[in-house]
């Protein structure tokens, strides 16, 4: 089992959840044309369905989780992916779980991700930062983080240098914006 820093969490959490918070500004935009809506799909739809795996693998769902999921895509997008983008790639994701069941779906995510290490690790803080959205990770949040690491292919070793790299990210921003 891995074991994550609450501290460091914590302060990944806080970030995104103030970005989850905040209204976009492409928020009234008109609808995004068809073949955008593929490209933001097949970018963002992996990350915020693993994501959403997190966010439900415990059976009920926070306002905080939803802030912090928002938060990440928007940080991920550059701030491009608006209030109705991230609604469709939520609904989307639901609907494959749904059809599909956690289990399908968590390995199909995490094999699509698995493939490409950069997006498989930041897929894996993001989980992990979704599951502490609410202070506390629990029982199934934890099983369900173990399952994204083995599917992705990160070792505990790699887990934890992951998380040590956002705290010290997290403090070298903090102590920016103090000077």
């Amino acid at each position: 089992m891995i074991w994550i820093s609450n501290s460091t969490l914590g302060r990944l959490r806080d970030q995104l959840r103030l970005n989850g918070q905040r209204t976009s500004v492409v928020e009234t935009r008109a609808t995004v044309p068809d073949v955008e809506a593929d490209r933001v799909l097949v970018e963002y739809g992996p990350l915020c369905e693993a994501m959403y795996l997190m966010m439900t693998a415990d059976g009920s769902v926070s306002e905080d989780e939803r802030e912090v999921l928002r938060g990440a895509l928007r940080n991920l997008s550059g701030d491009v992916l608006g209030r109705a983008e991230l609604d469709a790639l939520l609904l989307t994701a639901a609907r494959n779980v749904a059809v599909d069941g956690r289990d399908a779906r968590l390995q199909a995510v995490t094999s699509d991700l698995a493939s490409d290490d950069t997006r498989a690790e930041v897929a894996y803080v993001l989980a992990a930062a979704i599951a502490f959205a609410d202070n506390a990770i629990a029982d199934a949040e934890n099983t369900t983080l173990d399952a994204f690491a083995a599917g992705l292919g990160i070792d505990e070793a790699r887990a934890e240098t992951l998380l040590a790299s956002v705290q010290r990210d997290l403090e070298g921003d903090r102590s920016t914006r103090g000077s």
